[in-house]
C-alpha cells in the first residue's frame, strides 16, 4: 500500500513528534495492519523519560512506540495470501514478541527467551501510528465479541497468563496477587479463572484495591495508607486471619517494588509457589531463608513475556472469564500519545491504564 499515515516519532528522552510518513511496506511474510487502538505500557513511559534503552542498534529513536495494539489487516503479504491466512478486514491482536523460530530456544517452544527475536515497538517501528507492518505469524484474529479496546490489551493479558501458569493453581488454593495495577487486576481474575477458592489482593492505594474487589478479589489489604479500612501493618497475619489460620499456598508478584517482592515470602507457607512477574531494577536483591525453603519445600518461579499462551487470552476475553472494561481508565487521540504517556506518569488522578485510540 502506497501513500502517507500519521505517527508518533520518538527521538530521545522527552522528545515526541507527530509526523507524517511512509506507510510501511510489507514484505512477503508480513501483514499491514490499520491500527485501532494502542495500551500505553510502562516500558512506553521508561523509553521516553530516559529510564531504559531501546532495542535498536544504539538504544536511541528515532523509533515508533507502541506495542500493545489492536487493528485491521490492510494489506496481505504473498506467504500468508498463497496459505489463505488473511484477508483484509480481518480483525487481529498484535503479539510484538516476533522470535525467529531457528534457534535452540525456539526450537524447544521457549519463544520468550529468543536471543534474536525483533520486538514492535522496541527495535523495531510500533503502533504509535496508523499502519504497522507485523510477522503473518504474529498476527491473531479476535472474536468478533472482543472490543478493539480489549484486544489492544491482549498482549499483557497474555504475559499475566503466563505468570498464572507458571503459578500452578490447585484448584481451591487461596492466592495473593502482590501488586494491583493493570496487570495485577488482570491476574486476580484469571486466578479465579483457574480455579483458586480465594483471592486476596495486596496494594497501595484504595483505588487499585476497591478495583480488585470489583474484578472478583474476595480480600483485600492496603500495606502503605494508614487511613484506609484495608490497612494492615503486618500482612502474614492478616492473610491468616483470611486464610483459615494458614498462610497462602500460593502468590504472585506483578510488582517491581522491592519490598513487595520480599514480602512474598512471608505471606506463604510450606510447599507454597511464588512468582516472580514484576520489573525491579538490576541493582535489587531478594534475602532468602534457603534452608527454611529447602526444608518447607518452596517452590519459587519467575515469569516472562507470554510463550504459548495467545489462544487462551483470545476466549478467557470472549467468554468473560476477564473483563478488560474496568481496567481502562484512559484514552487519548494519537495525537495526544505524548501527552498520554505524561498523563499516565506524572498525573497524581486516580488511573489504572491508558490507551491510544488510533481511528
Amino acid at each position: 500500500m502506497q501513500g502517507k499515515m500519521k505517527a508518533v516519532v520518538f527521538y530521545e528522552p522527552l522528545v515526541m513528534k507527530n509526523e507524517e510518513v511512509d506507510i510501511p511496506q510489507i514484505a512477503d511474510n508480513e501483514v499491514l495492519v490499520r491500527v485501532k487502538a494502542v495500551g500505553i505500557c510502562g516500558s512506553d513511559v521508561s523509553y521516553y523519560y530516559g529510564h531504559s534503552p531501546l532495542d535498536t542498534p544504539d538504544g536511541k529513536g528515532p523509533l515508533f512506540l507502541g506495542h500493545e495494539a489492536s487493528g485491521v489487516i490492510a494489506e496481505v503479504g504473498g506467504i500468508p495470501a498463497k496459505l489463505g491466512l488473511f484477508q483484509e478486514g480481518d480483525r487481529v491482536t498484535i503479539n510484538p514478541v516476533q522470535q525467529c523460530n531457528a534457534c535452540p530456544a525456539c526450537m524447544r517452544g521457549e519463544f520468550n527467551v529468543c536471543p534474536h527475536c525483533e520486538v514492535i515497538g522496541v527495535s523495531v517501528n510500533g503502533c504509535f501510528a496508523e499502519y504497522v507492518k507485523v510477522k503473518y505469524t504474529h498476527a491473531y484474529k479476535i472474536p468478533d465479541e472482543v472490543s478493539f479496546e480489549s484486544a489492544a490489551l491482549s498482549e499483557p493479558l497474555a504475559c499475566a497468563t503466563h505468570g498464572i501458569f507458571d503459578l500452578d493453581i490447585k484448584l481451591g488454593q487461596t492466592v495473593v496477587v502482590y501488586g494491583l495495577g493493570g496487570i495485577g487486576l488482570m491476574m486476580v481474575q484469571l486466578a479465579k479463572a483457574s480455579g483458586a477458592g480465594k483471592v486476596i489482593a495486596i496494594g497501595v492505594r484504595d483505588y487499585g484495591i476497591e478495583k480488585a474487589l470489583a474484578v472478583g478479589a474476595d480480600d483485600a489489604i492496603n500495606v502503605r495508607d494508614k487511613n484506609s479500612k484495608y490497612y494492615t501493618d503486618d500482612t502474614a497475619a492478616k492473610i491468616k486471619e483470611f486464610n483459615g489460620g494458614e498462610l497462602a499456598p500460593r502468590c504472585i508478584v506483578p510488582t517491581s517494588n522491592i519490598a513487595a517482592l520480599q514480602d512474598a515470602l512471608n505471606v506463604t507457607g510450606p510447599c507454597s509457589t511464588v512468582t516472580y512477574f514484576g520489573l525491579p531494577s538490576p541493582e535489587d536483591r531478594l534475602q532468602i531463608d534457603v534452608l527454611g525453603a529447602i526444608q518447607s519445600e518452596r517452590t519459587i518461579r519467575f515469569a516472562w513475556l507470554a510463550p504459548g499462551v495467545w489462544d487462551n487470552v483470545s476466549h478467557a476475553v470472549a467468554s468473560g472469564q476477564v473483563d478488560l472494561s474496568q481496567i481502562i481508565t484512559n484514552r487519548f487521540t494519537l495525537d495526544r500519545t505524548e501527552e498520554g504517556i505524561r498523563y499516565m506518569k506524572e498525573s497524581k488522578d486516580d488511573k489504572i491504564k491508558g490507551l491510544v485510540i488510533v481511528d
